[in-house]
C-alpha cells in the first residue's frame, strides 16, 4: 500500500525523493499513533476524530503550525490515493482546517544584511584562497552562484540543477526548473550577470580539469555540488552580515525586498514558481511589518503619546 502510495507521489504528483520521504515518516507517525488507540486502528480504518485527536497531540507536544500543516497534507494525499484506487469509501481527513500556518513569516534578510553577504570577502569552506588556483575557482564559483540565488530567488535544488544551456547570458535570464519538473524563465541582475560571466570565463574550467559536466556549477572533477555544500557557502559568507543565513532566506530576501520596492505580486509569483498566488501573498505582510517596524524608529511622532 505504501509503495503504490510512493509511486504516486512521484509520478502524479512529481514530488521529490526528500518530498516522499518526509510523506512516508508523517504516514508512520499517525500509524503509530492510531496503534496506540483502544481500540487499536489501522490507516485504512481511521475516522476524522482519530486525524483530529492526531493533530491536537502534535500541537501539545509543541509542534509548530507549519509542521502540522505539512501532516495533514501528507494524510490528505495518502487517503485521496486510496480513494482513487478505491481502497476506502471516505475520506477522513474532509471538513478538517488546514492550521494557520500564514502566522509564520518567511525569514527575510535586510537590504544592508544582504548587501554584506553578497559583498563577503568570505573564504570558500576549506580554507583560505591565497595563490591555489582551484581555492580562487571556488571562490568565484560561489560568488556567482550567491547572485544567483539572490537575483532569481533560486531554491537551492534549482540552482544546483542549472544546466550550461540553460544560461541565457546574453539576454540575462537563466531556465530554471522548479517543483513537479516545472519550468519558469528567471530574470538575473546585472551584477549576477557579471558575476557569472566571471566563473565561466575561467575558473569553471579550472574546476572541471579533463573532465566534463553540463551542469553550470560544478564542483572540483566536475563533481556535482551538494544541497550540503550551497548551505555551508551561504552560511560561511553570511558571517559578514552578523545573521546565520540559509539559501531559502535569500529566496524570502528577493522576494521581499522586490515588493517592498513596488512589484506587483503577479511578477513575484511568476519569479518565485509560485503554483497559487496565496503563497506569494505572505510577502506583503513581511513588507508591511518591515515598514512598519522602520516608521516606528524613524517617525519623530511615531511614539508620541498624547
Amino acid at each position: 500500500m505504501l509503495a503504490g502510495f510512493v509511486d504516486y507521489l512521484k509520478i502524479e504528483k512529481g514530488l521529490a525523493r526528500l518530498s516522499v520521504e518526509a510523506y512516508v515518516r508523517d504516514l508512520k507517525q499517525f500509524s503509530d499513533f492510531l496503534q496506540q488507540q483502544k481500540p487499536a486502528r489501522v490507516l485504512l480504518r481511521a475516522r476524522r476524530q482519530q486525524v483530529r485527536d492526531f493533530l491536537d497531540r502534535l500541537f501539545s507536544q509543541q509542534a509548530d503550525g507549519r509542521s502540522v500543516a505539512r501532516k495533514l497534507s501528507a494524510l490528505r494525499q495518502f487517503y485521496k490515493y486510496l480513494l482513487l484506487d478505491r481502497m476506502i469509501e471516505h475520506d477522513p481527513t474532509l471538513n478538517i482546517d488546514t492550521p494557520r500556518q500564514w502566522k509564520v513569516l518567511p525569514k527575510a534578510l535586510s537590504r544592508a544584511e544582504t548587501e554584506s553577504l553578497l559583498t563577503s570577502k568570505a573564504a570558500p569552506v576549506g580554507g583560505p584562497c591565497h595563490t591555489n588556483p582551484f581555492r580562487r575557482a571556488i571562490a568565484a564559483r560561489d560568488r556567482a552562484m550567491l547572485e544567483m540565488l539572490y537575483a532569481g530567488a533560486l531554491r537551492v535544488s534549482e540552482a544546483v540543477g542549472v544546466g550550461l544551456n540553460d544560461l541565457k547570458i546574453e539576454q540575462g535570464c537563466v531556465l530554471v526548473r522548479g517543483k513537479g519538473d516545472k519550468e519558469r524563465i528567471v530574470p538575473l541582475g546585472r551584477a549576477a550577470v557579471e558575476a557569472l560571466q566571471q566563473y565561466l570565463a575561467g575558473p569553471r574550467s579550472v574546476l572541471a580539469g579533463p573532465r566534463s559536466s553540463p551542469l553550470l556549477f560544478i564542483a572540483r572533477g566536475a563533481r556535482r555540488l551538494t544541497r550540503q555544500r550551497v548551505w555551508q557557502m551561504v552560511r560561511a559568507a553570511s558571517q559578514a552580515s552578523g545573521r546565520a543565513a540559509s539559501p531559502h532566506m535569500l529566496r524570502h530576501s528577493c522576494a521581499t525586498h522586490m515588493v517592498e520596492n513596488g512589484a506587483d505580486l503577479r511578477t513575484v509569483q511568476t519569479i518565485l514558481g509560485h503554483a497559487d498566488i496565496s503563497t506569494t501573498q505572505v510577502y506583503t505582510h513581511v513588507a508591511i511589518d518591515r515598514l512598519k517596524t522602520v516608521f516606528m524608529q524613524h517617525h519623530p511622532r511615531a511614539k508620541r503619546r498624547s
